[in-house]
């Protein structure tokens, strides 16, 4: 086993242990993110504001399938980390096994139902006429390419659960880049429009995939076990169900919730679709990296729980925090001061609706990612240590507050309104985060 790549992250310093394991993880979510970035951008920059607004409508539609693909990634990751923590290396490949296996079955049922239900989604959120065939064109392809997504997920997931942060973040940072110069090439080179789009970061996904799962699997041939491994276990499946699926309904429950609001948003117009499509993507950039370093957390906790040293995880909180602060500190400022500049990058030659609304939405809601991170940091080690109805409750206080709220303040305050609801539903969810946390076993450890 390559130990130089695989961290055991129960011993050392945790402030330290975390630093050099989350780093690159935060590094890996921003070039993941560029996928989503890159193509709204060229989309509002070489096609036009109403192909930006097919884009970010349509994202909201993959985020039920990235919620699948994340659960599968974090329920192996968990599982894997547990394993590894209590050097159960056996145990730890057919988890492995087990989570590919069952993940490709999952994945074709729904590419079957994402082709066929692709009308009723875009129906289900208020498409504008003049956008309609444009999503639906970027949703068909992007549903031919979710093999890539899970696969790919997973490999990143067992690379973190072995400790290793460092490889995610090499093969994102060439496939992301890639990404950027296929999008510009197929749309302003080749002038294929919104499906250019599509098919770019088609083609660099297979491709990181392919090459992420190669990786992994000599990774894991090279870790030492005894005899012969089983290649499916329905009590691996169990144990990473365990995990994966309230992952996968609360990840799921705020996709559907994000449609909700979209379907809202649309019935505002195309300008504030438009504008709230550039904000939001600058918005899930911080709350998706945010989220990334919660799961570098459950990362940390599953390895320190598996090996029982329960006290490195209130160490590992304090140490989360002060991390997470440190990262958001000149993101907040950054979107405070520029936000307009930052949505103009998305639409060449924007409505005044659309910068407004936009922009509006980052002065609203960025001061409270400092009160958000703390969320994620506490729900990384609930979900870590398996504690998964207190995280699942959290989460759903925060996802019904939001949906609720937005659709009740947009009636009295427009749009302004339902940009509102989300630093409300982040306080709230946070306080109870924090709650359950603090009544963790860590609490009365050694």
């Amino acid at each position: 086993m390559n130990k130089e790549l695989n961290k055991d992250l129960t011993v050392g310093r945790p402030e330290t242990v975390l630093w050099r394991f989350c780093l690159p993880l935060f590094g890996s979510i921003i070039f993941q993110q560029l996928y989503n970035i890159a193509d709204s951008l060229v989309a509002g920059k070489f096609i036009g504001e109403n192909a930006l607004a097919a884009v970010g409508n349509s994202y909201e539609i993959t985020l039920i399938f990235i919620a699948f693909a994340f659960g599968c990634n974090i329920g192996c990751s968990v599982a894997v980390s547990q394993l590894f923590g209590a050097k159960k290396h056996n145990e730890l490949k057919t988890a492995v096994y087990t989570t590919l296996l069952a993940s490709g079955a999952l994945c074709a049922a729904l590419m079957l139902f994402g082709l066929v239900s692709c009308p009723a989604l875009l129906g289900l959120i208020h498409t504008p006429a003049e956008i309609w065939a444009d999503s639906r064109l970027y949703l068909n392809i992007y549903i031919l390419g979710l093999p890539f997504l899970f696969f790919y997920n997973i490999a990143t997931g067992i690379f973190s659960a072995l400790g290793d942060s460092k490889t995610p973040f090499l093969f994102l940072a060439a496939s992301s880049t890639a990404n950027v110069l296929a999008d510009i090439l197929f749309v302003a080179g080749f002038h294929m429009g919104v499906s250019g789009v599509a098919w770019a970061t088609f083609l660099c996904q297979g491709v990181s995939c392919a090459l992420a799962l190669l990786v992994v699997l000599r990774r894991l041939a090279a870790i030492p076990v005894q005899g012969k491994v089983p290649l499916f276990s329905v009590g691996a499946l169990k144990k990473i169900a365990a995990i994966a699926v309230p992952s996968i309904l609360q990840q799921s429950f705020i996709s559907v919730g994000n449609i909700i609001i979209q379907s809202v948003i649309n019935d505002c117009g195309v300008g504030v679709t438009a504008g709230y499509s550039a904000a939001v993507k600058l918005n899930n950039l911080v709350i998706t990296s945010f989220t990334t370093l919660g799961n570098g957390m459950s990362k940390y906790t599953a390895q320190n729980t598996g090996a029982g040293k329960l006290s490195r995880i209130r160490e590992g909180f304090r140490a989360g925090v002060k991390m997470i602060w440190t990262l958001c500190a000149p993101l907040v400022f950054l979107y405070l001061a520029a936000a307009k500049i930052l949505v103009t990058f998305f639409i060449h030659d924007p409505s005044e609706l659309a910068l407004a609304s936009g922009a509006e939405f980052l002065y609203i809601v960025s001061p409270f990612y400092f009160i958000v991170s703390v969320k994620l940091v506490a729900d990384g080690i609930l979900r870590g240590a398996g504690r998964m109805k207190h995280f699942m409750t959290a989460t759903f206080t925060d996802l019904l507050l939001r949906v609720a709220l937005a659709k009740i303040l947009a009636g009295r305050l427009g749009y302004l309104g339902i940009w509102c609801a989300w630093p409300i539903g982040w306080t709230i969810s946070m306080a109870l985060s924090v709650y359950f946390y603090r009544r963790g076993p860590w609490k009365i450890s050694g």
